[in-house]
């Protein structure tokens, strides 16, 4: 049955628009994005197929063009649309940062961060330059690694911090493992770019370490 026949109440847009976005499933969201089905399907069935094909949400929104287009349903255009929306709700996240909100909703950066390094196949370490007030100033993927590890070189960190005339700076990494669990030498190199840092009188906030599911803060595990 097409999605236009389910009593309206039913209907994902209607839903969305009467009780929020939140409420909607995985399927139902997708099932908006879709707009349409296939022959013999309508869009939340496709969207359930699609769910079920790629093992979740995260990977199909992480999926590369050819794996994308490779499901029935899907095709250059919902790949475009995809990614431009994936973008769109980077860039507000990263215009609330600059607004000020990292100071008042430490969450918020965290998430941008999620959003920018989860799905590396391979380490990286990234930095959130902010000001006095904490509105970031500018993020950088600063260092690339192996799947195991990647190397950090304080000089260029302190480097990039006076060139931004950054006051505070909040470090993030991934671990493609999926463990969020920070290791010694993250706990080392964090202590080195503290030390580093406060020659220029640049304060570190927080060091992240991204995983599959979850996000460990050093700061608040009492490690920095």
């Amino acid at each position: 049955m097409s999605l236009k026949h389910w009593p309206e109440q039913d209907q994902p847009r209607e839903k969305l628009l009467r009780q929020g976005a939140h409420t909607l499933s995985d399927a139902e969201l997708l099932a908006i994005f879709l707009r349409t089905g296939v022959s013999g399907k309508s869009a939340i069935d496709l969207a359930r197929d699609l769910l079920a094909g790629f093992d979740g949400l995260r990977a199909l929104l992480e999926a590369d063009q050819d794996t994308f287009c490779r499901y029935h349903g899907l095709g250059p255009a919902k790949y475009v649309q995809l990614q431009a929306t994936l973008e769109i709700g980077k860039r507000h996240l990263m215009a609330r940062l600059q607004q000020g909100e990292a100071l008042t909703s430490p969450e918020l950066a965290q998430q941008y961060l999620i959003t920018q390094l989860r799905h590396h196949p391979h380490e990286v370490f990234a930095c959130l330059f902010m000001n006095n007030q904490h509105q970031v100033l500018a993020f950088e993927s600063l260092f690339r690694g192996t799947i195991d590890a990647a190397s950090v070189y304080p000089r260029e960190v302190v480097k990039r911090a006076l060139e931004h005339n950054a006051a505070a700076v909040i470090f993030a990494h991934n671990h493609p493992s999926g463990v969020a669990e920070p290791s010694r030498s993250d706990e080392y190199i964090t202590e080195k770019l503290k030390q580093a840092l406060a020659l220029i009188d640049v304060r570190v906030l927080d060091h992240f370490i991204i995983g599959n599911g979850e996000t460990v803060s050093l700061a608040e595990r009492g490690l920095m």
